[in-house]
């Protein structure tokens, strides 16, 4: 150890690795965190006549010698000059060669040099480290580091982190009916809680406070070493790469090194293997064996060591999606009832019942120009029947239900949002200053370059051999990127993001111009069966395509949206996860649900009527809906898209894309390592081997935006669907393991990052709860046939009843006034037609404003829009009723909070007191031992016996005392 630096070049030193692989060699000094990089050390020509050259070491020229590799290192700035000051002092070594190096040589040279640098600042830092040997000519190494107690105390101070102190307080539980009700429910939910320790006395908290040195004293430290948890001790470490800078490049911290390949990865490690019989029991395989694994679907997650393991950010998002999937299940019993409902009452449908009647002999109009036939509205029987299961009143009291449930779900996060953080102690927590993102520093620097070119020409080439000095003088400290450096950025985003929204439209009128040409295909075909599923297979076949696309441009626009949030360069990680999330919630959104708004309020609106059809190609009608509505269609697209997606991207992709991805990498390290003998190399692999080889972690937002994009199709168009919420519980229950697996299994152990809410996520739930309103409003109002019925029921009905409700809604047509040319050719119809009926509110022929609007439709109009105006208002005020009814922190949080600061005073003034009675104690004695001495110098007759047998006020007794004290 030389510098608290570890060169490990002994041979078999990794044999001497501690057997779990979390510690430094000497099994004591824990590993904090790990860097990786690839290295290549190139071998230079030798003059001729001599030995086999050595790798070479050098930094402008490579110096080769049978001397060895040099265990000690230099200071980056001696190491620079190495070679060129090897040459002078050296000059006739036989062997000797100077050779220039190839690009690939040199840049290898630069990172070498820029790693040393680093590192040594590490070390100035107060940082532990040690390497592992480069004993070969390329391959993969290692850089451990390790935080002492002087570090963590000292960041830990600057980071005002919350630390346990010695005083523990009692938590008021809740009494009456509420403390009976959670002590059945607790007994009741028993079996379903995982098996990981907790709390010894659930009834007492321990008081948490900034850690500061000074005050030390109050702070319960029993090990120094465990005082800090590994995802505390990571954090700070990673606190510390982040803006430890190095001169060469002007690198400011880790994510600059990894954007330039100087490291490959920086992470901190696992606390071991996940699996094994043998290995004693750790945190990680806690968590796979009561939470990542699908055998315990049933039981709850353990959130609170998912804090402790992974950090309060990603907790957050666990406990987010349990509370979420919690709430889908009163949802889903709803909706199975009023599926049920639809069941029970097809029977008793009136109107499905004159539809199915042959009696009613209904002739409708040709469906198509020319080659279709006319044909009886009983042959849309079936289609009529299944429309039931979802268009009946139940509906209209499920789409109230679930805008009720979006608020109460939310309020409810809310409240538990802020127990989690006062349990976590995240209340009071400020946000922190966050370092920029190494693209924005890349950004700044090239405009401070550019503006100091344009200073050096102006002042006679002023500062001219200073580049580094100059670039960060004091006066340009303050300069940042104006919104003119970010307006390219800003045009491009504007422009691309308009591009893919008309991508994505022009992808749903394909699929439109598909269904139309199709459709008019198969009604040529001379088979009676393909003629008489047309609209089945058209149905079918579209809405897998359409399922396809959205897939396909889910990628390409989770891509885009990166690539957009890049070039805009946002300053820190928080702006750039906050509009990266924005963008591709926008294109999703819009990609996910496009061809859903098509079917639920644009399929069947600007068709036409007989003799005036509105055409989109020549001789190709726009499409129009189902004899029994569009709402069935609609219900087959939204499930088709829903299931899909969930099935195909929430769960195949992301198995199979990591496992994937962890195949490429390991064969391409396969296949760049030289084979060569390492007599360094240990037979078992170390922690931080096993886990480079698994997937980084890139963050929360694929997995939230799947969930969000669920929670769209289960409030947006649940009119429509009201099983949505049993498939996405049914998903939710595989997800929330799948995730968990994912974390645990497959991802290295993500930073610990320390939030107390959701963030932007909140904001976007917020607006779908609201926008669901509306959205299900003009569903039930508009796709579906509630208004019409209701309408004909107590409007226009003889009796009160809906006898005669299909016959109100078919209009009249004088099949005489068909487009020449557009008449069915060889009409196998069995009677002679005269009149045909279509679906609408339109005046007969017979009447002097024949087929213009009747009365009727602007009657049913009117009603439509009342009925979205009240529908709205009603939810909307029944939504802000229970926002108001529910408080966001609950009642007893909010007393503990009070409390905590109060015995948190209480406990500051008792100590002070304890700490300023011992320094008066101190005080009084020197006070005392002061006139001892005074009374010793008028006595100095008396013995020295006598005085050194004097228990009070001799020196020897105060010394005794204090040093007791």
């Amino acid at each position: 150890i030389i510098n608290n630096y570890v060169e490990g070049t002994q041979a078999g030193a990794r044999d001497k690795a501690s057997p779990s692989g979390l510690y430094f060699r000497d099994s004591k000094r824990k590993v904090d965190y790990v860097l990786a990089y690839h290295y290549r050390r190139s071998l230079a020509r030798p003059a001729p006549g001599a030995a086999s050259p050595e790798p070479r070491r050098g930094s402008c020229a490579a110096l080769v010698s049978n001397g060895g590799t040099g265990k000690g290192r230099a200071e980056p700035q001696q190491q620079q000059d190495g070679g060129q000051r090897a040459l002078r002092d050296w000059p006739g070594l036989p062997g000797l060669a100077v050779v220039e190096l190839s690009p690939l040589d040199a840049l290898e040279d630069e990172r070498r040099l820029q790693r040393e640098e680093y590192e040594h600042n590490l070390l100035e830092a107060g940082l532990e480290i040690e390497r592992d040997p480069e004993n070969k000519s390329q391959g993969l190494s290692f850089v451990r580091i390790h935080a002492p107690w002087q570090v963590l105390s000292r960041e830990a101070e600057l980071l005002k982190i919350k630390m346990p102190t010695k005083k523990m307080y009692e938590i008021t539980e809740e009494k009456g009916i509420l403390k009976t009700l959670n002590e059945i429910w607790y007994k009741l939910t028993e079996p379903l809680q995982p098996q990981v320790p907790q709390q010894e006395n659930t009834k007492m908290k321990t008081l948490s406070y900034p850690f500061s040195r000074e005050k030390i004293y109050l702070y319960n430290i029993k090990d120094k070493d465990t005082f800090f948890d590994n995802a505390t001790r990571s954090r700070i470490v990673r606190e510390i790469l982040k803006r430890t800078s190095t001169k060469a490049r002007n690198s400011m911290g880790i994510s600059t090194l990894i954007a330039n390949n100087v490291y490959d990865a920086a992470y901190p490690l696992h606390d071991g293997e996940y699996e094994g019989q043998n290995d004693e029991m750790n945190e990680r395989k806690l968590l796979y064996q009561e939470w990542a694994r699908y055998g315990v679907f049933y039981k709850f997650q353990p959130i609170d060591l998912i804090r402790k393991y992974f950090g309060e950010k990603i907790g957050l998002y666990f406990a987010w999606l349990g509370l979420y999937t919690e709430f889908l299940i009163p949802s889903s019993v709803v909706g199975i009832i009023v599926f049920l409902y639809g069941c029970i009452t097809i029977e008793s449908d009136i109107p499905s019942q004159e539809m199915c009647d042959q009696r009613n002999a209904f002739t409708m109009c040709p469906l198509c120009d020319k080659f279709c036939d006319y044909w009886n509205l009983s042959s849309a029987c079936v289609t009529a029947r299944a429309s039931h299961l979802f268009d009946n009143p139940a509906t209209v009291f499920f789409s109230v239900f679930m805008a009720l449930w979006a608020t109460m779900f939310l309020e409810q996060w809310k409240r538990l949002q802020m127990r989690l953080s006062y349990f976590w102690d995240l209340t009071g927590l400020e946000e922190e200053e966050e370092h920029p993102r190494p693209e924005y520093e890349t950004k700044l620097l090239q405009k401070k370059l550019k503006n100091k070119n344009i200073t050096t020409e102006n002042s006679n080439e002023f500062c001219h051999n200073c580049y580094f000095v100059c670039v960060f003088c004091p006066q340009n400290e303050k300069e940042k990127l104006t919104w003119s450096d970010r307006m390219p950025g800003y045009a491009a985003n504007f422009g691309l993001i308009l591009f893919m929204v008309m991508l994505t439209f022009s992808a749903v009128f394909g699929v439109i111009v598909y269904r139309i040409t199709t459709a008019a295909a198969l009604s040529f075909s001379t088979d009676e069966t393909t003629r008489s599923n047309v609209r089945v297979t058209v149905t079918a076949t579209a809405v897998i395509i359409n399922l396809v696309v959205v897939l396909i441009l889910d990628e390409i626009y989770g891509a885009v949206a990166k690539w957009l949030t890049e070039i805009e360069i946002p300053k820190t990680e928080k702006t750039f996860e906050e509009r990266l999330i924005l963008k591709a919630f926008l294109l999703k959104f819009v990609n996910s649900y496009a061809s859903i708004f098509y079917v639920a309020f644009f399929k069947g609106r600007f068709v036409g009527r007989p003799g005036r059809y509105v055409y989109v190609f020549e001789g190709y009608r726009m499409e129009e809906c189902a004899p029994g509505g569009c709402l069935m269609e609609l219900c087959i697209q939204l499930s088709i898209i829903m299931l899909g997606k969930q099935l195909i991207q929430n769960n195949l992709f992301e198995i199979g894309i990591p496992k994937l991805k962890k195949l490429i990498r390991k064969l391409k390290d396969e296949r760049t390592e030289v084979k060569e003998m390492d007599t360094n190399q240990s037979k078992d692999p170390q922690q931080w081997d096993l886990d480079y080889i698994l997937e980084p972690f890139t963050g929360l937002t694929p997995e939230y935006m799947e969930m969000i994009i669920q929670f769209g199709f289960v409030t947006l168009f649940v009119a429509s669907f009201p099983l949505a919420p049993v498939f996405a519980l049914l998903n939710n229950i595989i997800e929330v393991r799948l995730d968990a697996k994912k974390f645990v299994t497959e991802l290295r152990r993500p930073d610990t990052v320390r939030e107390k809410d959701i963030g932007i996520w909140y904001d976007i739930l917020s607006v779908i709860g609201k926008l669901s309103v509306i959205i299900n409003a003009f569903v039930i109002a508009v796709t579906s046939d509630f208004i019409p019925r209701l309408m004909y029921q107590y409007a226009y009905s003889q009796n009160g009843t809906m006898h005669g409700f299909i016959n109100h809604t078919l209009s009249y047509f004088n099949v005489t006034q068909l487009k020449a040319g557009t008449q069915p050719e060889n009409s196998l119809f069995a009677q002679e037609v005269s009149f045909c009926r279509f679906k609408d509110y339109r005046e007969p022929p017979w009447s002097p404003h024949q087929y213009e609007f009747s009365k009727q439709y602007w009657a049913v109009l009117s009603a439509r829009l009342a009925f979205v105006i009240l529908f709205q208002n009603l939810v909307m005020f029944l939504s802000v009723l229970v926002d108001w009814m529910i408080p966001d922190i609950p009642k007893d949080i909010s007393e503990q909070i009070k409390k905590e600061k109060a015995v948190l005073v209480d406990f500051f003034l008792k100590e002070e007191h304890e700490k300023l009675k011992l320094i008066e104690s101190f005080i009084a004695r020197d006070k005392q031992k002061r006139r001892s001495g005074t009374k010793s110098k008028r006595s100095r007759a008396a013995s020295f016996s006598q005085c050194h047998h004097s228990p009070k006020g001799s020196f020897t007794s105060f010394s005794s005392q204090h040093t007791v004290v």
